[in-house]
């Protein structure tokens, strides 16, 4: 992203939220620096934290997750819908159906020996029997797999890729090991734990399973002799719900969307991933309160089943018609804004970097912008981050809805010049309980959850007062200003002047 003078970012950030109060029907408006200060100041990492330490209690009171399908998600959207209520927002909780995986086969067999192999989401599954050949294992390093070299010295044709997790993507790790001729995957956690309820995002080309972090080092001491890896399942219906909370002020055919996925995955409490999301949003809705003085209603949502492959987002937003989805001004995700080793990235937008995804669609591009300049404001630096399609932004893009927002990193690992520039320890990852049990209390960065929520409330309240440079809707008091300049018009002026002497 480019650099820009403290000046040139404060008038940057002032340009993006000014209203003009010239007129009477403004004057019950704050304008927009006003009203977006006065909530970042608000949202504290003290007020988060407790819905950190709810959440936290909710996994321990059901076997330590908050996984879709499962008690400690329904006690999540009791609680953040029950505060909702309490404030005075219009709450639903709209629900969904998904087919989810019913596991039929899944081991991985050698020498007589089975190990856990779990079906990624959108892999293919293996034939009945499964299928067997050598197993070739890719030599660790920090993107094991990652690269097309990395399977270079080794003749993958016909056998069992086993490739240890973290640096990429799934579905990257696996697309390079059928390039090079092999008929399967696995990919070994890089944490304790099984590694499960994980997806390759787009349709896989082989069959691709995970095995824990133990087993993947056992089996990778067996390196050439034969596998057998059996990977089938069959679909069942089942049905959940998001959390959907409007502000009762503020025009209903601009609304101002941002969401956060509530769920956790099976093997943790997921307090970062993404509590911290969740919280910080419940925190904003409720220090913004129902009825604040905006121009544009603000809809706040927690999507449920977003670690089985972004599907209450996706429904959400293919349930609406057309005319629903142009009500929606522009959608601003937060899927972990407080990442142990964090980063500070912000959704890329306007495709500066060059990365991966092309650019959103149109008004993303100011809305990396907004985030950048409340940063630089603050003298914290920050990079771009792909729309990789790994968050629940995915389908607002997929259907025109510009969008944008925060994330400090998951498995990927921090770069020297990162640590040098945001602190944290390079060489590792940015969340190295990512997936995880440890996934909890103890796996939250407060300086970096209380820096991303001032700019998580700036930047909703700044777009509740306009979204003008995002689709060219001015603000209230704007549009007041030129009823009332057409009123007073040269035009007008003159057909009064001729019915008087009429």
């Amino acid at each position: 992203m480019s650099g820009r003078s403290k000046l040139a970012t404060l008038l940057a950030v002032s340009a993006l939220v000014a209203v003009p109060t010239a007129t009477a029907s403004a004057a019950a408006e704050p304008d927009g620096p006003a009203l977006a200060k006065k909530l970042a100041k608000k949202v504290t990492a003290e007020g988060i934290n407790r819905h950190l330490i709810a959440l936290q209690r909710i996994g321990d009171r059901n076997n330590g997750t908050r996984a879709a399908l499962t008690p400690g998600y329904d006690a999540s959207v009791d609680y953040v819908a029950g505060k909702l209520r309490d404030e005075g927002f219009i709450v639903s909780t709209p629900t969904f159906n998904f087919d989810i995986q019913v596991v039929d086969a899944k081991a991985a067999s050698v020498g007589g020996v089975n190990y856990e192999a779990l079906v990624m989401t959108a892999s293919p599954q293996t034939p009945v029997g499964g299928v067997t050949g050598p197993l070739r294992v890719v030599p660790e390093d920090a993107t094991t797999g990652c690269e097309a070299s990395d399977f270079a010295g080794q003749d993958f044709t016909g056998s069992i890729a086993l490739i240890r997790r973290g640096g990429c993507t799934f579905a990257q790790k696996h697309l390079n090991a059928f390039a090079a001729g092999a008929i399967a995957v696995l990919v070994s956690n890089n944490v304790d734990g099984p590694l499960s309820n994980v997806t390759l995002t787009n349709p896989g080309k082989i069959p691709t399973g995970g095995v824990s972090k133990a087993d993947g080092t056992t089996l990778a001491g067996k390196a050439g002799a034969t596998i057998t890896v059996d990977m089938r399942y069959h679909l069942e219906t089942r049905t959940q719900r998001n959390v959907v909370a409007q502000t009762r002020t503020g025009r209903t055919d601009n609304v101002v969307m941002a969401g956060s996925h509530l769920d956790s995955v099976e093997a943790g409490p997921g307090i970062n991933d993404n509590g911290s999301g969740s919280a910080t949003l419940l925190e904003t809705a409720l220090q913004l309160g129902a009825s604040p003085k905006v121009g544009n209603a603000i809809r706040f949502a927690w999507w449920g089943a977003e670690e089985r492959g972004l599907i209450g987002s996706t429904e959400y937003v293919r349930s609406l018609t057309f005319e629903q989805q142009l009500d929606i001004a522009l959608y601003l995700n937060f899927d972990m804004v407080a990442s142990p080793n964090a980063a500070y990235f912000i959704y890329d937008g306007d495709d500066s970097d060059g990365v991966g995804a092309g650019p959103g669609p149109y008004g993303s591009a100011q809305i990396e912008k907004a985030f950048a300049s409340y940063f630089a404001a603050k003298g914290i630096p920050t990079e771009g981050t792909d729309f990789t399609g790994r968050s629940d932004y995915g389908e607002f893009i997929a259907q025109g809805i510009p969008a944008g927002g925060l994330f400090t990193g998951a498995e990927g690992v921090k770069t020297a010049a990162q640590a040098a520039k945001w602190g944290g320890t390079a060489g590792t990852a940015y969340d190295p309980c990512y997936h995880s049990k440890c996934d909890n209390l103890g796996n939250i960065d407060r300086v970096a959850l209380g820096r991303n929520a001032g700019a998580i409330a700036f930047v909703i309240a700044a777009y509740g007062v306009s979204t003008e440079d995002v689709n060219g809707v001015p603000p209230r008091s704007k549009r007041a200003d030129a009823r009332g300049s057409a009123k007073m018009s040269p035009a007008a002026h003159d057909d009064h002047s001729h019915a008087a002497v009429a």
